[in-house]
Formats: structure tokens, C-alpha cells, sequence
């Protein structure tokens, strides 16, 4: 195997979506065959949209629901470490070095944070969000990845992440590497809605593991062309949401080929189209939903999961921030003033005897 070891995750807001699959989670389970490769339930970048008590208290069992997806999705433990965040101290100390190597004037041009606040109903903008990247840089580094798949709107934080370890480099000594990221085949999916990318918060998303009534429900509901009022009108195919999906999901590309020819002459009806995308996606998440349901019979097995991939992590972050102190010389003052203590208290002992 690779000794380059991999990085990335999600924030435990709840349960994982299709566009968290095809996204990054795809990528995940194909480089854990090559990679060293740890997966992040990152609850304290949770914090800066949703720092209430309610939604704290959620975290364990969103961690838990999350780490179903994973492992129902094909994500293995005995190859890849599942670890939550919050359990490791090294983060946080990591992260306020890194908050004095990067200006406010460069986050603030950080495309995504603008967007993440006004998801959230944010008037201001809190600092913590400000500084999601550089928390963010702090999660790659700590087991000094070489690779981080990622979405993409998440991009840009993994560029101020290079320029973060560039930084500490030249500053320090080589001590991290410089990380590349991984797009997925599908960097964005576009919600039901047709208006925006898939998210819970919006209401728009397909979860991996809604029932098959529920996909079809949603599918029925899906955003196609709004010009087209009936079945014997020529639609568009191009950027309709319905056709999209059929793109990713439906493996029989024979049929797709020949329902966006009919769609295009106008001869055939919305609900032909989205009948055969419901028996798609349900194809597409059956095998996921048995792996769910077989994981979810094995009491106590999804927080062992959790646990164990927490304690192999925290031995990677001690390992860095080892490092990290003996580049910077951060703990000389105290090492020389625990020296002197204990040389005053061993001669104080050799007077008294």
C-alpha cells in the first residue's frame, strides 16, 4: 500500500446525501484500497453555523448516522481510520498556530464562507467561520495528507491549506506536506429544486438511505423544464435536473439516450422520465441500503467504529505536533525553565541530606 495517507469528511448535521456520494464518497472508497486514509466527523466546524446546545447534543447520533453512510457506502475500518475531531486535542493547538500564518484580508476572499453564512441566516459573519479554512488546514495536516478529495466548493480551502504548509516550510523546516486535492467525477450535483446544489438545508437533497417511496416521492417533485406544459412539447435537456440524474445514476445508458431523443421531439411525458429515474437511483441505492440495515443489527459496532478510528488518529496527531514544536522550538522556554527547576530542587536536596 501507499504510505501517502489521505484526508477529508463531513460535518455530522445529519445523514449523508447524493451529492455527498458522487462528490467525494465514491472517491473514498476507491483510494482506501490505495491510501493511507482517514475520514473526519468534523463537529467542531459544525460550530460555526450551529453553536446551540440543541444542535450539540445532536452530534453523537448524527456522528453515528453519518458513519452508517460510510460504511454502507463501502467506506472499510480496517483500512481507513473514522475519527470525530473534537477528540483530538492536537487540533486545536495546531489550528492557533496556524491562525498567526495567514492574514484576515486573505480569508475574507475565501469564495465559500460568504455563502455558508448565508445559509445559516447569518447577519455577521463569526470569527470561527472566518477561520473555517485555516481549522480546515489544521484537520489535513495533522496527519500530514498528501491527497484530500473534496467537493467543489471546498476547493479554495484546500489551496489556502498548500499555502499554509508552504508557509510553515519556509518558516520552520520541511515538515508537512504540501497537499493535492481530488475532485469527484460529479464536483456539483444540483438539488430537486433545479435551483441550487444538493442540501439538506435546503430541502432539496436525496438522502443514501430514504426508502424507496421516499425517493420516488421526491422524484415526482423534481424541477424539469419550465417551459414545457405538456408531454407533446419539445423540451430541454441540457441542465435539466431529471436528465442529470439519469446521467450519474442510470447504468443503462441506452434508455437515457432514448428518452432525451423523445424528450427533445416532445414524445414523452415528465412522468415516463422520472418513473424510470425513481427505478434507477433505487437500483443505485439498494445495495446501500442492505449494507445499512445489516450494519445497523450490530449493536455498538458503529461507535467502536468511531472509537477506534479516534485512539489510531490521536497517535497520528501526536506524532505531528511533535514535530511541529521541535521545528518551531515552541516548548525551548519551558524546557529551559524545567531544567533550572529541577536543578535548583536536586541541589536544595543534596544541602538538606
Amino acid at each position: 500500500m501507499d504510505q501517502r495517507r489521505v484526508l477529508t469528511g463531513d460535518r455530522p448535521t445529519g445523514r449523508l446525501h447524493l451529492g455527498h456520494y458522487v462528490g467525494s464518497i465514491a472517491n473514498r472508497v476507491k483510494l482506501q484500497e490505495k491510501y493511507r486514509c482517514s475520514f473526519i466527523i468534523a463537529d467542531l466546524h459544525m460550530l460555526t453555523t450551529k453553536p446551540d446546545r440543541d444542535s450539540i447534543d445532536e452530534i453523537s447520533e448524527n456522528a453515528r448516522q453519518m458513519t452508517l453512510d460510510y460504511l454502507s457506502c463501502g467506506i472499510d475500518p480496517q483500512k481507513a481510520n473514522v475519527f470525530l475531531q473534537s477528540a483530538i486535542p492536537e487540533t486545536y493547538e495546531l489550528n492557533l498556530i496556524f491562525e498567526n500564518m495567514i492574514t484576515v484580508p486573505r480569508l475574507v476572499r475565501t469564495p465559500s464562507l460568504k455563502e455558508m453564512a448565508k445559509n445559516a441566516h447569518l447577519d455577521e459573519m463569526p470569527f470561527g467561520l472566518l477561520g473555517y479554512p485555516v481549522l480546515q488546514a489544521a484537520d489535513i495536516l495533522l496527519p500530514r495528507a498528501h491527497l484530500v478529495p473534496v467537493g467543489k466548493d471546498n476547493v479554495a480551502h484546500v489551496e489556502l491549506t498548500r499555502e499554509i504548509a508552504k508557509r510553515f516550510n519556509y518558516l520552520y523546516g520541511e515538515v508537512f506536506p504540501v497537499p493535492d486535492f481530488l475532485v469527484g467525477e460529479v464536483p456539483t450535483l444540483v438539488g430537486t429544486d433545479g435551483q441550487a446544489k444538493m442540501s439538506k438545508s435546503l430541502g432539496n437533497a436525496i438522502l443514501l438511505s430514504d426508502d424507496p417511496k421516499t425517493v420516488e416521492k421526491k422524484v415526482r417533485s423534481m424541477y424539469t423544464d419550465p417551459n414545457r406544459i405538456s408531454a407533446d412539447v419539445p423540451g430541454r435537456v441540457e441542465g435539466n435536473p431529471v436528465f442529470i440524474y439519469h446521467d450519474v445514476f442510470n447504468p443503462n445508458k441506452a434508455e437515457v439516450e432514448d428518452l432525451k431523443e423523445r424528450y427533445r421531439q416532445g414524445k414523452v411525458g415528465d412522468v415516463e422520465v422520472k418513473e424510470k429515474l425513481s427505478k434507477a437511483i433505487n437500483g443505485f441505492l439498494d445495495p446501500i441500503r442492505e449494507r445499512r440495515a445489516e450494519f445497523e443489527s450490530r449493536k455498538g459496532y458503529v461507535d467502536e467504529v468511531i472509537y477506534e478510528g479516534t485512539l489510531a488518529h490521536r497517535e497520528l496527531a501526536k506524532e505531528t505536533m511533535k514535530e511541529v514544536r521541535k521545528a518551531m522550538g515552541i516548548n525551548s522556554a519551558w524546557n529551559r525553565i524545567s531544567r533550572k527547576v529541577e536543578e535548583v530542587r536536586k541541589s536544595r536536596e543534596r544541602v538538606q541530606t
